[in-house]
């Protein structure tokens, strides 16, 4: 399939479970087709690029290392993502993979993510934190700015210093997940 057929399927995505599911399968099933899908997530002014962005989410949701050969790619560019529909999946996979990053046990995605990627991911999350990003990707931002924050000496203060800043103002969902975050921290 080429860019431009991908592009045109993805008309057909929808917000439901089932249709991004389905898609994600078929980037699985056909992983040629998952530098295509970036590509087209990175198209960032397109009103498709975030039902690419739903696909790749659920593709990592399902299998994660399936995006190890292009982490360079994904890294390099996420924070080029501005559309609220987009910022959000692309904030969720950051989570998933800082959440695979730190499982006991053995992983390929501990040995492909490299500093530079984790990186890139630190820095896209601050900015949907400090930036005017929807609370789901300020949610999921902080979770993987948490994660990091284990391995990077300045990114826990740093972290608690925005959210302590911008607590009051923000909404409950923000205060919930900010609330985990300084629990967590405490400990």
């Amino acid at each position: 399939m080429t860019t431009d057929a991908l592009y045109q399927e993805l008309n057909y995505v929808n917000h439901s479970r089932e249709k991004r599911l389905y898609y994600a399968h078929l980037l699985l099933a056909n992983t040629n087709l998952i530098p295509k899908i970036l590509d087209i997530m990175f198209m960032v002014d397109d009103k498709i690029s975030p039902r690419a962005a739903w696909v790749l989410e659920f593709m990592c949701k399902e299998n994660l290392e399936a995006l190890i050969p292009y982490l360079d790619t994904f890294t390099e560019n996420m924070g080029r993502v501005h559309l609220d529909s987009a910022e959000r999946p692309v904030a969720k996979i950051c989570e998933y993979i800082a959440i695979a990053y730190y499982v006991k046990t053995p992983s390929k995605l501990k040995e492909a993510l490299l500093p530079k990627h984790r990186e890139k991911i630190i820095e896209a999350c601050f900015d949907w934190l400090i930036t005017d990003a929807k609370v789901a990707a300020k949610a999921y931002s902080m979770n993987t700015l948490f994660l990091f924050g284990k391995d990077y000496d300045w990114v826990h203060p740093e972290l608690i210093t925005i959210l302590q800043r911008d607590f009051a103002s923000q909404s409950a969902a923000f205060k919930a997940r900010a609330k985990q975050i300084f629990h967590k921290a405490r400990k």
